[in-house]
Formats: C-alpha cells, structure tokens, sequence
C-alpha cells in the first residue's frame, strides 16, 4: 500500500477501501465524540451503537444539530452498565470497535481490564499508542506510551516499540526508524532507561526486536532533525527522520504530545494496545478531530 503521511489520508483510506465497521459508543452523551461519530457515519466508514442514557444524548443531539436518526440507542443511563454492555457487544461480535464516552478514563479501564468480562488479551502488556501530525514536521510520529504505564520497565519498553512498529508498518511504513529518547545521545549507568536503550539496540542487532531500524539513546532533536546530528558529529541508522519515538516514562511522553497539541496545532489518532479489538479511550478535552481521526485509526487496526 501507498504509504500514509497524514491523518486526512488515512481518512482517505478508509473511506476507499469500502469497509464498514460498528462501533459501540460506552456513556455516549459527550458533544466530541457524537460530533466525531456522526461525521465518521456520514462519511460512510462506520456503523455506530450509542449506549448511555438516551435522554443526555437526545440532548446533545439536539444542541450540535445533528443527524442521527439512523443511529441506534440503548437506553442504559448508568455508567458502569454501558460500558460492561459495549464491552459485552465486542466479546459477541456484535461490534467491531469500543469507543469511550463521557466516563472518566479509570472507571472505563476497569472493565476492559477485568479478567473474566473485559477485553485484555491473556498475558499481555496493556499500552498505548498514537499518531501525531504536527505540520511542522513532514510525516506522522507515532509515540508511546501517553496514558498507561508510568515507568515502563525493560520488556515494557519492548512491547511498546513493538506495538508501534505493528501501526507503524499498517500506515505503509515498511520499516519504521524507532528512537528511543532521552534528554542525552550519551548511554550513562546512572540513568535506567539509557541503559535499557542500549539492550534494546542490542536485541534489535541480534534479530529480538524485528521489522524496524532501533537507536537510542537521542534527544528529540538527534530524532527528528538531521542538521542536528550534523552539528553534534554523530551518526545514527535514524538519520534525523524517526518514525516512532519510544519514550522513558508516562510523564515525558504526555507533556510532549499535550505540548504539541496546544503549541504546534498537532492532531493525534491513538488506541489502547493489548485488546482483543481496538478500544478508542480519549480525555474528554481532545478535538471532536482527533476523535474522529481515533475512529478511522480503528478501522485501519481492525482490518
């Protein structure tokens, strides 16, 4: 496949390649995300399940002046209930997507991770991964993890990289470049992550860590800009041109993306990581835009 640069051409792509998948919405009366659903529907590529309390989201309806007639609702007006009823869609085929509503983000999580009823694959790491497109810079960064590992430890940190070469290759990346960032180039014993960077490099040299070219530790200028690396001297197999930044701990990696996102007018597509089908979890002040590019995100995955 042609490779995807940018959000609006994957909406591109998933408008062309003819797929329809249903989405089942948990606590859906949050204005966003009804706005990024009902432009997802009209625009062909989803079919979408509402579930929450029917007169909330009649409400919202009624306030964005949308067109939703065709949608169908579940009356479940508790939170809990509408998530374990989505969940419930999922695990029965009845729904190919889950997209979180107006829940806080724990509460939701707790069902998806609930070993009998929720949606985590067995002995899996959960993580999470997104694709940024900052108009400053010439291609999408995918970077993990925004939202649920604190402190990713050694083979956390395996499996991020793995999770984001696995979206990385399905935008047509045939070989993503990983950098694993720090605030140095250099590896030192006192700092954990530049050491696990240097194993990481390893296991990539010796085939642990495949499909991608892996260097670290950088800064995200030795990542993402190659006059840097010229002025520095250093030679690196990433050349200034990431693809995919893998970040030392949850702190980090969410200032970057919420910095690029008010600052450098960034637009992000990003999913849960570990589930048995794509979970759409956003905050509640993300752009209905980048809501709606989540759901094409997870019609891409889910192909």
């Amino acid at each position: 496949m042609q490779k995807i640069n940018r959000l609006n051409e994957l909406t591109t792509f998933v408008k062309q390649s003819g797929k329809i998948k249903t989405v089942a919405v948990a606590c859906a009366e949050d204005s966003n995300t009804l706005n990024a659903i009902a432009r997802a529907t009209q625009e062909g590529f989803i079919n979408p399940i509402l579930i929450g309390n029917e007169k909330l989201i009649q409400n919202v309806v009624f306030d964005n002046k949308l067109n939703i007639d065709s949608f169908k609702i579940i009356n479940i007006p508790d939170k809990t209930q509408s998530v374990e009823k989505a969940v419930e869609m999922l695990k029965n085929d009845h729904a190919d997507i889950l997209m979180k509503g107006l829940i806080n983000t724990d509460k939701f999580l707790k069902t998806i991770l609930d070993k009998q009823k929720g949606l985590i694959l067995p002995d899996t790491i959960m993580s999470y991964v997104c694709a940024i497109d900052i108009p400053a810079y010439h291609k999408l960064l995918f970077v993990s993890d925004t939202a649920v590992i604190p402190f990713p430890s050694l083979e956390q940190k395996k499996t991020m990289i793995n999770y984001s070469v696995a979206m990385a290759k399905k935008f047509g990346i045939e070989k993503p470049k990983v950098a694993l960032i720090d605030s140095s180039e250099k590896v030192n014993q006192n700092s954990p992550c530049s050491m696990d960077y240097a194993i990481l490099c390893k296991m990539a040299e010796r085939g642990q860590i495949q499909d991608c070219i892996i260097d670290g530790p950088l800064d995200i200028f030795l990542a993402c800009n190659p006059e840097s690396l010229a002025v520095k001297g250093i030679i690196s197999p990433i050349g200034g041109d990431a693809d995919i930044l893998i970040f030392p701990s949850l702190v980090s990696c969410n200032a970057f993306y919420k910095a690029l996102m008010l600052f450098a007018n960034g637009e992000l597509a990003g999913l849960i990581q570990g589930t048995i089908k794509p979970v759409v979890v956003m905050s509640r002040s993300e752009s209905s835009l980048s809501k709606y590019y989540c759901i094409a995100l997870s019609c891409l995955m889910s192909f």
